[in-house]
């Protein structure tokens, strides 16, 4: 099988990568060992955060870390195991969330950020799925006013990034979702988000319009990716050899494994979460997701979709999800939630990088060798705009965003 590129990831990001360069005229394979959004793309909280123009800090406050520490968190869980090899890691992540240095993070991250909407917007209409970007945005609701006046002092200073709220009472918030619980002291309404209540189903669509504009999806395993000549090789599961001349690495998590192989060492750590969704009881329901205690609760096709923080973890350690045992009993006080529908939860892997922005752009260690990973919380938020940017760069178009910030040799 002849191809000018070969996409290694069918997630959100290689799955709009696929298109984007499809789009351009480009013949592309997309592989991966399963189908289109099986993997990470599947688990989130199913928005488009375009409010999310603060990447999340190591936090440096000791009274946080203090309660991180004591590892009995809704938001944060570790191994003690996993914390040697996550060492130089964190301990790098926490250098880079320093003030001086996260201000310059936070301009060069809200670049990509300000365009999630409209690259999904472009994609999802000729995908035919607009129907699932619902411009409802999300709430986060709040029992300490305390906390309701930090959020909203962090709202003011979003405004300057062109992001809007609307600070919500406890009368308003209960107008808004009346089967929520009452007592909540306000909320804040982020409006510009778009609410997904089928993830699985919005990089599915994607992928089915790079098939609709001639690419082809290919079930194969990255690992067997090799030099041809100048250009590269890939076996799929059936035998069958894929040929390209150029390669795109966009495997999340799994990014490293490969990059290695070629003299690149991707700094990639994991940052795992888990979701389960429940049967509301009775006629409850939501209009939109609704953050509080630390965990979110998001209205989905295949029920309420209850999601964790992050757990740091050894690679391919066995799922431990203390963290929904944690937030269940919370949740159900908030929201009348009944059965679970899956019989266990989901587990997904969000690939994080040091100083809390993707790597976007060209090999620094091998010709014709691409990369689109580490975009840790937003991989779903960002899938489209890092499709366009990476499709610019390798077809000779001028960026739409300067990719300079986010480049390998960063690194």
């Amino acid at each position: 099988m002849q191809a000018d590129i070969v996409v290694l990831g069918a997630g959100m990001v290689g799955t709009s990568v696929a298109a984007h360069l499809q789009k351009r005229g480009k013949q592309v394979v997309l592989v991966d060992r399963r189908h289109p959004g099986e993997e990470t793309s599947y688990g989130n909280g199913g928005l488009v955060q375009r409010e999310a123009v603060f990447p999340h800090p190591f936090p440096r406050e000791i009274a946080e870390l203090r309660r991180i520490a004591r590892n009995r968190n809704v938001d944060v869980h570790y191994h003690l195991s996993a914390l040697p090899g996550l060492a130089p890691s964190l301990f790098a992540y926490w250098r880079n969330s320093a003030p001086a240095r996260y201000a310059r993070i936070r301009r060069d991250w809200s670049t990509l950020i300000a365009t999630c909407k409209d690259e999904h917007l472009a994609l999802a209409s000729e995908a035919g799925s607009t129907e699932l970007l619902r411009p409802v945005g999300f709430l986060r609701a709040f029992d300490d006013p305390a906390t309701f006046d930090a959020e909203r002092a962090k709202a003011e200073r979003a405004r300057a990034f062109g992001v809007n709220s609307v600070a919500l009472t406890g009368a308003e918030l209960a107008e808004m979702e009346p089967h929520l619980r009452t007592g909540f002291v306000g909320a804040l309404h982020w409006t510009d988000p778009y609410a997904v209540n089928d993830p699985h189903g919005l990089t599915v669509s994607y992928a089915r319009l790079f098939e609709r504009l001639g690419g082809q999806f290919v079930l194969g395993d990255a690992g067997t990716l090799q030099r041809q000549g100048a250009g590269w090789r890939v076996i799929a599961v059936d035998g069958a050899v894929i040929e390209a001349e150029e390669a795109v690495v966009a495997l999340g998590i799994w990014s490293g494994e490969v990059t290695k192989r070629f003299g690149y060492r991707a700094p990639l750590f994991g940052k795992r979460g888990y979701h389960l969704h429940f049967k509301p009881q009775g006629n409850a329901g939501l209009t939109r997701p609704v953050a509080s205690g630390r965990f979110l609760l998001a209205p989905m096709r295949l029920g309420i979709r209850l999601t964790t923080g992050v757990e740091f973890a050894r690679p391919g350690a066995s799922p431990s999800p203390v963290q929904l045992q944690r937030a269940e009993p919370i949740a159900r006080s908030l929201f009348p939630l009944g059965e679970p529908v899956e019989p266990r939860p989901w587990m997904g892997v969000r690939p994080a990088t040091p100083d809390m922005l993707p790597i976007i752009g060209p090999s620094p260690t091998a010709s014709h060798l691409w990369f689109a990973f580490g975009h840790a919380h937003q991989g779903f938020t960002l899938g489209p705009t890092t499709g366009r940017l990476l499709a610019e760069m390798m077809t000779g178009d001028a960026p739409f965003v300067d990719p300079a910030p986010f480049r390998a040799e960063r690194f």
